[in-house]
């Protein structure tokens, strides 16, 4: 119904849930790590999207690739750990060994008929962009180009290039994909839920990137000031609804999301890129994936994996610059503070959330507007997209298997 929520269904129902992946999660590009992860030839990580497992390596040229993480042999997983670097790619179960760009390097005893050429690794699309790595499991993907156009004009000046994670950690939310989005895309729930946050993150609509920036003159007047020293700023949605990109000025003198409102690195990340020691939060949302936060001093980024119908997770990853010494230039405690604190009340928020959902007598109540804007442009973005794709499955569907 429009201006509504969407029906009990979609947050509970696993057959929607594996259309959900099949057309959405398996089908667009999905943020999944930075290059910052993978400096050195043969660094690699691991990720598990629906039932795809993921290997991301930095091959001797330079190139980022993504495989399927599963052996050609017998199927197993080449890399169990999360992270490692290693000269090559060697199966655990047999020790058949792949080069990093995925072609097959040796298999014991297969004989003098066997062509290793045929059985080189599963590739991933995979494309990079400002210092993020994106994938997509499609045999043909979106053109990637309009996204890359828009984080490299936004978060190019931020050098992410530079920077290194100095904290990552990983929570099971447990609740629909859906819901985690939902709650992220307003702040209707701020100043009850998010005592830390509300010290440097304005709920208004405007200036939390959801609604009405255009017209707010604090919004407008911070967009001036930065686009003159060269920080692209002005509020940007493309991709049908899917990528929004916004600067926003913080609440009072904020700099940073700290308790403060101070700087929590003393070597900031974007120090440098203009003469103004306040140049507020830059904001992008790209669905279905993630959302991203980059300050003067450092950069938040969340990206979200869905594990099931009720059941989601958020991994949190903070940047600082590559040369911060972790005790001298910033206290780790400090610096991921605030965001902890606010992950775990979503995480209850969104838990509560699912929990009442569950009940079969759930029906969605009304946006309120313009606090919830956000969350009905979202389900507009979603309905949309999966209405199209499962139209597209029903006429032609031999394009989308």
């Amino acid at each position: 119904m429009p201006g509504t929520g969407l029906e009990r269904e979609f947050y509970v129902d696993p057959e929607i849930f594996a259309l959900d992946l099949e057309h959405i999660f398996y089908r667009e590009w999905l943020f999944a790590a930075h290059t910052a992860e993978l400096v050195k030839t043969g660094s690699y990580l691991t990720l598990q999207i629906g039932a795809y497992p993921i290997l991301l390596v930095r091959a001797g040229d330079g190139t980022i690739n993504a495989f399927i993480n599963s052996c050609r042999h017998r199927g197993a997983r080449l890399c169990p750990s999360e992270r490692g670097v290693t000269p090559k790619l060697v199966c655990p179960y047999h020790q058949w060994t792949y080069s990093l760009d995925g072609r097959l390097f040796s298999a014991r005893f297969m004989g003098p008929e066997f062509d290793r050429s045929l059985w080189g690794l599963k590739r991933v699309h995979c494309e990079t962009a400002a210092g993020y790595v994106f994938v997509c499991i499609a045999a043909e993907p979106p053109d990637f180009a309009p996204v890359r156009a828009q984080f490299e004009t936004y978060f190019g000046p931020h050098r992410f290039a530079d920077a290194r994670v100095a904290v990552e950690y990983s929570i099971i939310e447990e609740g629909n994909w859906k819901l985690v989005w939902e709650n992220n895309r307003e702040c209707y729930h701020c100043a009850a839920n998010h005592p830390e946050l509300a010290r440097s993150f304005p709920d208004r609509p405007s200036i939390s990137g959801v609604t009405g920036a255009a017209a707010d003159p604090d919004v407008t007047a911070h967009w001036e000031r930065s686009e003159a020293l060269g920080l692209p700023s002005k509020f940007l949605l493309t991709q049908g609804g899917q990528l929004r990109t916004v600067r926003v000025p913080l609440l009072g003198n904020a700099r940073s999301y700290t308790i403060s409102g101070d700087p929590a690195v003393a070597k900031g990340l974007s120090d440098g890129i203009s003469g103004e020691p306040n140049i507020g939060a830059l904001a992008a949302f790209y669905y279905p994936t993630s959302w991203n936060h980059a300050l003067i001093d450092h950069a938040i980024t969340f990206r979200v994996l869905p594990l099931d119908a009720r059941r989601t997770q958020l991994t949190t990853k903070w940047l600082v610059h590559r040369d911060a010494v972790e005790g001298v230039d910033y206290d780790p405690a400090e610096l991921t503070r605030v965001w902890r604190a606010t992950n775990d009340q979503d995480r209850h928020i969104v838990q509560e959330n699912q929990i009442g959902i569950d009940a079969p007598t759930y029906t969605p109540g009304p946006f309120c507007q313009p606090q919830e804007s956000g969350v009905e442009q979202f389900v507009d973005w979603y309905t949309t997209l999966l209405r199209r794709r499962l139209e597209e499955a029903v006429e032609n569907p031999a394009a989308v298997a």
